[in-house]
């Protein structure tokens, strides 16, 4: 009963760390306004601390300078922890094949969801986020542990 318990409450309450560098950072302020209105799904309560958030949402270009910075901040943050790879850019470093710049944050940290688009459209994020909750919920159920690779 305790593990189901977890589970819901995981599964509904997420806290969203957004790590954003560029135009995808844009597209992730829509998804918490009240249009979308992600508070119907427990996740719009946005942290700025990585101590306070489960969830890091990737948004954008991430140069070899920041790496470390983002590898960080993703240690900071409370286990369980999930990460969404935003946009092209984070997920393939997208059009910038230069030495500086990482062709995928997954090369440091591990990515549960992948929402594609150049930037993508808000849809595609709350998607994204959708997904993970119904995964980890599902995980859950099984009694597995969350945070490990979906």
């Amino acid at each position: 009963m305790y593990d189901w318990a977890q589970g819901w409450a995981q599964g509904n309450s997420m806290w969203p760390l957004p790590f954003g560098t560029a135009c995808c950072a844009i597209e992730f302020m829509s998804i918490v306004s009240s249009h979308y209105d992600l508070a119907r799904h427990g996740a719009e309560v946005v942290r700025f601390s990585p101590r306070q958030a489960d969830l890091m949402i990737v948004a954008g270009t991430i140069v070899d300078k920041l790496a470390p910075t983002l590898k960080r901040v993703y240690e900071q943050m409370a286990e369980p922890k999930w990460v969404i790879s935003m946009g092209v850019c984070a997920s393939t470093g997208g059009f910038y094949r230069a030495y500086h710049v990482m062709q995928g944050i997954d090369e440091i940290v591990p990515v549960d969801v992948y929402v594609p688009g150049c930037p993508p459209n808000p849809e595609g994020l709350y998607y994204a986020i959708l997904k993970l909750r119904e995964e980890v919920l599902k995980r859950r159920m099984k009694g597995e542990e969350p945070g490990v690779d979906f």
